[in-house]
């Protein structure tokens, strides 16, 4: 069985410290990060499996060295540990391409919850993992847009679209059955599986990410609609 890698990246020393406890605890190997420099240095030198980031951070805020990574990587799963708990700071994350939140102060329970949950989600085969598709390659939006699993890609007009794993699992899901009306929580249970304990409307921002990745002049909705009152729905 794999060896897990964590980087935690957190400036006070009390939490880093607990927080690797747990993860050694839970037996996983980890890494330790003070600032959102040494993070990126880190990230680079070890490529972790997960990386657990604060967004208050000396010298690169967290939400910098979130960007940082996703324009380079696409699968790293990233959790953000935040002490502020509003919904744009929420939002603000995930735009930055998190996977996950967890609110200071949080249960190490919790933490360690989110941890195994996104990696039992990245550590499963995709072509038998949360969306259930049967097919490799599912071309949609007229032929357009291709869903490659195993690469973990999507591409418009040939050329990849730089997403993340959770964008990805969520639009893999709408393109699985582009005739459907997806409720959140069917997407949710499709894309990112029973473990997944976040809010139902994070699917909104998963979503918004999607549309402006994928949209283009004639399809500035990325050709996902909107049905009002209950979900989602992919057009072909």
């Amino acid at each position: 069985m794999k060896n897990f890698k964590i980087l935690i990246v957190e400036d006070e020393p009390s939490i880093s410290e607990a927080v690797e406890a747990y993860a050694k605890r839970a037996g996983y190997d980890t890494l330790t990060a003070f600032d959102g420099q040494e993070a990126l240095k880190l990230w680079q030198e070890q490529q972790p499996d997960l990386i657990v980031l604060d967004v208050m951070l000396p010298k690169l805020s967290g939400v910098d060295v979130c960007k940082i990574i996703r324009a380079e990587s696409s699968q790293v799963p990233i959790i953000m540990l935040t002490a502020k708990s509003s919904e744009a700071d929420i939002v603000n994350g995930l735009d930055s391409g998190a996977n996950d939140y967890v609110a200071k102060p949080f249960s190490m329970r919790v933490l360690m919850a989110r941890i195994r949950a996104q990696l039992r989600q990245g550590d499963s085969s995709l072509s038998s993992g949360e969306n259930n598709l049967n097919n490799n390659i599912i071309k949609c939006a007229g032929g357009r847009i291709e869903v490659d699993k195993a690469r973990i890609e999507i591409r418009k007009d040939g050329v990849p679209v730089q997403v993340t794993k959770s964008e990805f699992l969520v639009f893999a899901a709408l393109a699985s059955q582009p005739i459907k009306t997806w409720s959140r929580d069917g997407i949710i249970q499709a894309a990112l599986g029973d473990d997944y304990d976040g809010f139902d409307r994070t699917v909104d921002t998963y979503i918004k990410n999607l549309r402006r990745k994928l949209a283009d002049p004639e399809h500035k909705n990325g050709w996902i609609n909107t049905v009002h009152g209950f979900g989602y729905r992919l057009e072909d």
